[in-house]
């Protein structure tokens, strides 16, 4: 007989990928758009708002699914920590959608300056919802662009493994999405040259998408004409899982055996019983 609750369980965790990853990309696309169309901030409000969406994200997703919001994070977390394979592909949609969902509320809420800084709707704008090689403007090529999402991702994973593992000196549970924002902020101030660090196959793949259904007929292709929209996709893949696994292999094969919650889930301070 089917377990009754495992239906409603998955659909909860779903919803939460969903609703995190469309805060997530609500703020981090809305900020691109109001710099590059709007004339109002710079890189660092670029960077520091990416890394508030991704805390805010987590906190809003974090207790139902753990907050992955990027099928890197999903799929390093079924390698590494025994994250249920089965959910791999289901997670990685749902934040895919929640993606796409946001974009189109960021290009619908921005039209009339996207139109006005952009009229044809062509690379000047594109980069606001996706990624390119050296923003669009710098001349970087399709594979250092892709060897820099490996890179790039492969920080984030390092990172988010270590901030996470309660066996390290991980922050109590109230306090790991800021220090995982903090990591995108950084991330962002100092490998956003080459390829935009989408590090995030839905944030990319989703945003272009809706883009491209709304006007952007270029979307799928970055400023030299080469088809593009895959390296955000595969780079951070393979970035994510090779993080991962370095820190296994540097730090977390030595720290000490403990209970460890479910895989990819939020840490949780321990309980303490009575004095």
């Amino acid at each position: 007989m089917a377990n009754p609750r495992k239906a409603p369980e998955i659909i909860s965790e779903l919803a939460a990928e969903f609703a995190g990853t469309l805060i997530l990309i609500l703020f981090g696309v809305g900020v691109v758009a109001q710099v590059v169309a709007g004339g109002l901030g710079n890189h660092d409000s670029i960077a520091w708002a990416w890394g508030l969406g991704v805390t805010l994200g987590v906190y809003t997703a974090g207790r139902i699914s753990g907050a992955h919001l990027n099928p890197a994070v999903t799929v390093a977390l079924a390698v590494f920590k025994g994250f249920s394979w089965r959910k791999v592909l289901p997670y990685a949609l749902a934040q895919t959608a929640g993606a796409f969902v946001a974009a189109l509320i960021v290009r619908w809420n921005y039209a009339d300056v996207l139109a006005a800084f952009d009229p044809g709707h062509t690379f000047k704008s594109q980069f606001v919802f996706s990624t390119m090689p050296g923003n669009g403007a710098l001349p970087v090529g399709l594979w250092a662009a892709f060897g820099d999402q490996i890179i790039g991702t492969a920080i984030l994973l390092f990172l988010i493994l270590a901030v996470s593992d309660v066996r390290n000196s991980a922050p109590a549970a109230n306090l790991a999405p800021f220090v995982v924002g903090l990591v995108v902020v950084a991330i962002g101030m100092a490998w956003g040259t080459n390829a935009g660090y989408a590090i995030n196959p839905a944030r990319d793949f989703g945003p272009r998408l809706a883009s491209f259904l709304t006007g952007y007929g270029t979307a799928w292709r970055d400023q030299y004409g080469q088809l593009y929209f895959w390296v955000p996709i595969v780079a951070p893949l393979i970035g994510g899982v090779l993080g991962a696994g370095l820190y296994q292999a540097l730090v977390g094969r030595y720290l000490p055996i403990t209970e460890e919650p479910e895989p990819g889930r939020i840490p949780t301070e321990p309980e303490h019983g009575p004095a």
